[in-house]
């Protein structure tokens, strides 16, 4: 069905699915991508998905998607949507998706490859040791009833209270590691039975924690600036809210199917059930959906600690001594309140990033002060065979895109078929001979998350570079990787 939707061409990187296209549609839809890597959307429904979510009320400007676009739970995966609350505009738990606030923070050091490479085998093994990972995983730190609704309120300021990190790690994470507005009282208790062991757990599917080497500098004054040198040590941790956000999402979907009637909203997939953000049912799953966003900013807080831990002890120096601070960290799933112009008047927007990244532009008030000249830091993970990006954010994509980018890759094959092309060899032992260390809880996950099943994330983030949506300051290559 996706290769009959049509695609009108704006310019080399941007294409657009008219308003005409179906009754019902109240936006255009807008893809980013080039010619070249245009076939690989066409694989599956994510072009329908596009086309879905520009039904929903409210929505301003059009429904987009990055060119790490692929199909996902009512929203594909790489898709933006902006609402606005005075015109109707509702929420909807597909645009946020499962793993609610799924995110990636980077970690740099004042190590050089020299100083990991001949030991990098036994570093992966102290990480994989050491940190939780893989369906069902949990952690050493185990919450009480009140100590997991501290975390849903308070998010990761609530763990560095309790010596999970360092007071100045909030300022360099997206919302200060905390949204307002969560209610613990809106959560499930079977969402708080599968969260009260999972903080700092990394999970399964494409959840990982990667050490990596910067082996290019494009902007010296922004790397500088995000304290980023090439030849140097980095960390990737991406992870999520866990069994806690799925059980919350879960939760929700009910409630917004049945709002659907209540509230006379026709959607054509049902997986995009919503409510107004007005509603009763709207501001309730936003007040647990934040409960979910702080719980996994507190994750990636804990986790940011293990991997300080096991560096300090491996290296027998200090975390602090090893220069391990965080260059930021960003949210991949999420609804948030944020303020841009449209139409020329400023309003005040709920904008769904269901596998985006927040792209701020320089002046933004909202970054911390360090980076309020060079732009948000925008992380973006490849595969585990190819680099990694740390770019910047600009005002093109606070014009255009309501301050995002592509959150990664994407996939090019579904785990089925993965698992099909690497019948017959070991994923771990390619990437070992190319001296990428990788350690899971079993072949298969690595078989899942192999390089093949990815887009080359190098074309990716060109697009979205050519697109003006985030410049380009670094790129990393993998040296260890651990997975779920």
């Amino acid at each position: 069905m996706a290769g009959s939707i049509p695609l009108i061409r704006i310019d080399d990187v941007r294409w657009e699915i008219p308003v005409s296209f179906r009754k019902g549609m109240r936006v255009p839809g807008r893809i980013f991508c080039d010619e070249k890597n245009l076939p690989k959307i066409h694989t599956d429904q994510s072009l329908e998905q596009v086309v879905n979510v520009a039904f929903l009320p409210g929505i301003v400007n059009y429904a987009m998607a990055m060119p790490d676009i692929h199909w996902g739970y009512g929203f594909p995966i790489g898709g933006v949507a902006a609402m606005d609350p005075d015109e109707g505009g509702v929420v909807s738990p597909g645009g946020v998706g499962y793993d609610i606030n799924c995110g990636v923070r980077m970690l740099r050091t004042n190590l050089t490859e020299p100083d990991i490479r001949p030991r990098i085998k036994e570093l992966v093994g102290a990480l994989f040791s050491r940190i939780p990972c893989g369906v069902g995983e949990s952690g050493d730190i185990k919450l009480n009833r009140k100590e997991i609704r501290q975390v849903a309120r308070e998010g990761s300021s609530w763990v560095i209270k309790q010596g999970f990190g360092e007071a100045h790690d909030l300022d360099h994470t997206e919302a200060g590691g905390c949204l307002e507005g969560a209610d613990p009282q809106t959560v499930s208790e079977r969402a708080y039975e599968r969260g009260n062991d999972q903080l700092g757990t990394l999970g399964s599917g494409n959840h990982f924690l990667e050490v990596q080497v910067v082996d290019r500098i494009f902007e010296p004054e922004t790397a500088a600036c995000f304290g980023v040198a090439e030849g140097q040590i980095t960390i990737m941790i991406h992870s999520g809210s866990r069994g806690f956000g799925y059980q919350i999402c879960e939760d929700s979907l009910g409630m917004t199917r049945r709002a659907l009637s209540k509230y006379g909203i026709h959607v054509p997939d049902i997986q995009l059930s919503c409510a107004p953000v007005h509603s009763s049912e709207g501001k309730q799953y936003l007040a647990a959906m934040r409960c979910a966003a702080n719980f996994a900013w507190a994750n990636r807080q804990c986790l940011t600690h293990l991997v300080r831990e096991v560096f300090g002890a491996f290296l027998g120096k200090s975390p602090k001594d090893l220069g391990m601070d965080l260059v930021y960290d960003v949210s991949h799933n999420i609804a948030k309140f944020e303020r841009f112009a449209v139409n020329g008047k400023e309003k005040m927007l709920c904008v769904h990033r269901k596998g985006a990244t927040r792209a701020y532009a320089p002046g933004c008030e909202e970054l911390p002060e360090a980076y309020r000249t060079t732009g948000q830091p925008v992380i973006i993970p490849g595969d585990m065979g190819r680099n990694s990006y740390l770019l910047a954010g600009t005002q093109q994509a606070m014009d255009e895109t309501f301050g995002s980018c592509c959150h990664g890759a994407g996939r090019a094959m579904s785990r089925t078929a993965a698992l099909k092309a690497a019948r017959g060899h070991s994923v771990r032992k390619e990437l070992e001979e190319r001296g990428i260390f990788v350690m899971a809880r079993g072949e298969r996950g690595i078989a899942e998350e192999q390089p093949a099943a990815y887009k080359d994330v190098n074309e990716v983030v060109d697009i979205v570079s050519r697109a003006g949506l985030a410049r380009k300051v670094a790129r990393m290559r993998p040296l260890g990787v651990i997975k779920g």
